[in-house]
């Protein structure tokens, strides 16, 4: 008895987007096997049929139901969401097919969940790309962490499927680490979930952004690559890329400027402008648009891209020399600049910009939960302008004592987002790129009622002489967070000097050269 089994893909859940092939499959069999909710979208077609369910974790078990039923001589169609032969039950079936199989088989393909959540934020998938199930189940996790990898190296845009379940919690994050190694924080992304059911939703986001939020087995991600474009609410890959090379090999033989500050973008240009080859590299999308506003020759590498990935490129790039010229608080990156030029023998010069805290009247406190503790003993209502990271430590102190916070932020999405999840409402929350003149701080403050500053050393750069006489002339107390404790292999606080360093190093490279 020859049967015919059918292996029907009703993809993501909406009956518009069911092709009329697996509904005429549908409607011509005599059985049908399948999982409870898939069957709901399919109802109007298997009105009246042998059905038989079976629960998730049993797709063996419903696969050679299936394919017993044919081999009975009915016609049987066993269904699947998306595409049957994506991550499906097509492969259990053709692993069970006897060698001489007289069962009629045939493959209707669907709609996989990487094209459905794709289709709801544009065309993120528009070159190429790949897809990952982060379910351990049937993959080994060792395995699934080494595809990851080389998915981040390639520069793939990549769709993760089930992503996070109630006993697999921390494996997707583990994942995004991998990626942040290899790709700026800045990378777009999307989220999807239940993509074209009834509570179906969709974010858009940042990878830095992605690796802070929650997820469940419903949700799908979408991991754009460096080239990935945001247009409106829109995601997508331009359909021809351009800078291939210098995507992934910046300028050789550079002279690597880490920056994020305005002093440091100006020193690179200075550089740039005499003629040295140079190479900015920046943590966010709001720096690079600084960066290369200030130093438009330079190359601009943008993202939080981790050690190992800034080691790599470092060293591929043939790096000339590395200045650091990142915020005086950011002590992080610059041990690891530090630890990577020490192993790599390139040159390293620290420029720190000078401190403006010699006044009677500022109060130098050692770190942010000293601040933290002193302004809610001198204020109630009390102006941060600290940086978006360290607002939580300060919303926290209102155990101690009530106080209402406020605090100007960068004018970027992430900083906004950031600053409302410490706890600070956005009618208390300014969003300006500064450094600020003493009238704009004094009308701020004045408009708020502010009765406590805390900032940080951030020098003159930082517009910290202007906090301070703003503070001063409407007799307000202003803290003054203090710079971390660093030993620097090489420091300088003056522009000449850096632009001295770099031209000798340019000139005894390009001697060596010429010999």
């Amino acid at each position: 008895m020859n049967g015919h089994l059918n292996l029907v893909s009703v993809g993501p859940g909406s009956a518009e987007l069911i092709p009329p092939m697996a509904m005429h499959a549908l409607q011509q069999s005599d059985a049908i096997v399948g999982y409870d909710l898939y069957l709901k979208w399919i109802q109007p077609w298997i009105e009246g049929k042998e059905i038989h369910t079976l629960p998730l974790t049993q797709e063996r078990e419903r696969a050679a139901l299936a394919l017993n039923l044919a081999r009975a001589g009915k016609r049987v169609s066993l269904v699947s969401s998306g595409d049957i032969g994506v991550y499906g039950l097509a492969p259990l079936v053709f692993e069970m097919l006897e060698p001489a199989e007289r069962t009629e088989i045939q493959m209707i393909p669907g709609i996989t969940a990487a094209q459905s959540c794709a289709s709801l934020l544009g065309a993120p998938l528009g070159h190429d790309f790949a897809t990952l199930s982060l379910s351990d189940l049937l993959c080994p996790w060792p395995w699934i962490e080494h595809r990851a990898r080389h998915i981040a190296q390639a520069d793939l845009a990549l769709v993760l499927y089930n992503v996070q379940s109630q006993a697999r919690q921390e494996g997707v994050y583990r994942i995004l680490d991998l990626l942040l190694e290899h790709r700026p924080g800045g990378t777009w992304c999307g989220i999807v979930r239940n993509a074209y059911r009834e509570d179906s939703s969709t974010e858009i986001c940042t990878l830095e952004e992605l690796r802070q939020k929650r997820f469940d087995m419903l949700t799908s991600l979408v991991i754009g690559t460096r080239f990935t474009k945001k247009t409106g609410r829109f995601l997508y890959a331009p359909r021809g890329y351009h800078g291939w090379d210098t995507a992934l090999n910046p300028t050789p033989q550079a002279v690597w400027f880490f920056t994020g500050t305005r002093d440091g973008n100006l020193l690179a240009n200075a550089c740039a402008q005499s003629g040295v080859p140079t190479v900015v590299s920046v943590a966010s999308n709001h720096g690079a648009v600084q960066a290369r506003e200030h130093s438009p020759t330079s190359y601009v590498v943008t993202g939080r891209i981790g050690e190992p990935a800034r080691r790599k490129l470092l060293q591929a790039s043939g790096a000339r020399a590395v200045v650091d010229a990142t915020h005086p608080f950011a002590t992080q990156i610059s041990r690891q600049l530090i630890r990577i030029c020490s192993e790599l023998g390139i040159p390293y010069l620290r420029f720190e910009r000078p401190q403006q805290t010699e006044c009677a009247d500022v109060q130098i406190v050692p770190d942010i939960p000293s601040a933290a503790r002193e302004a809610v003993r001198l204020g109630k209502r009390i102006f941060l302008s600290t940086g978006v990271k360290d607002l939580s430590s300060f919303t926290s102190a209102e155990a101690e004592k009530k106080a209402l916070w406020f605090a100007r932020v960068t004018p970027a999405p992430d900083s906004l987002e950031r600053a409302m999840r410490a706890g600070i409402p956005a009618a208390r929350l300014c969003a300006m790129q500064g450094p600020f003149s003493e009238d704009v701080n004094k009308t701020l403050w004045q408009e708020w009622k502010i009765d406590c500053v805390v900032t940080k050393e951030s020098g003159e750069t930082g517009g910290l002489p202007s906090k301070i006489e703003a503070a001063r002339a409407l007799g307000i107390p202003i803290l003054v967070v203090a710079r971390p404790e660093m030993q620097y292999p090489e420091a300088t606080s003056r522009f000449e000097e850096v632009e001295t360093w770099v031209s000798k190093l340019s000139a005894s490279s390009t001697q060596t050269s010429l010999h």
